[in-house]
């Protein structure tokens, strides 16, 4: 028996549903390539997952203007926004690849560093720590695009073969450019 909030449209299926389903369904019915889906929803993850909060939209909206017709935007706003819960869950493993990488000192993620961090006592340390973060994540970032792409590319040929009302044959040709006279 459906629980009444589910029958009356709250919880997370209908929230899920409505954000990420519906979308999905609507660029999957408009006919784009796979090849095309896969590396946008890939680069929309690597780039919703970049651990300052606040900036994947950004970066995302630059990648768009910056790779032009080479990516589908919705899928990479759809990717990023689908990030987004993952982004927080990162942040400890980039800053401490960042760490390793650079053979940095350890940031402690403890209260005693936290009340030091607002404070105003550890500008030094706290900075360093970005970098660290930030290192981490640029050097992870292709490998995750690629095996995103990669894992991506099956799952959206399958779902435009499923999902599309276009016809294969009009998705691949590009539209004729009108004659000036």
């Amino acid at each position: 028996m459906a629980s009444a909030s589910a029958k009356n449209g709250f919880g997370m299926a209908p929230w899920f549903r409505r954000k990420v389903g519906d979308p999905l369904l609507q660029i999957l019915r408009r006919g784009a390539e796979p090849k095309q889906l896969a590396f946008s929803a890939a680069l929309g993850i690597t780039l919703g997952v970049f651990p300052i909060c606040g900036v994947t939209v950004f970066l995302c909206g630059l990648a768009i203007a910056f790779l032009g017709s080479r990516c589908h935007a919705p899928t990479v706003m759809l990717a990023n926004f689908i990030a987004t819960p993952i982004e927080l869950s990162l942040v400890v493993p980039f800053l401490r690849f960042g760490e390793v990488i650079s053979g940095g000192s350890h940031f402690p993620l403890t209260s005693d560093a936290l009340k030091k961090v607002l404070t105003g006592q550890a500008s030094r340390e706290v900075l360093l720590s970005i970098m660290h973060l930030l290192l981490g994540w640029l050097v992870a970032a292709p490998f995750i695009l690629v095996t995103l792409r990669i894992l991506f590319l099956p799952c959206f040929k399958i779902l435009v073969r499923k999902f599309s009302t276009v016809p294969p044959s009009l998705s691949s040709v590009p539209e004729a450019k009108p004659k000036i006279t």
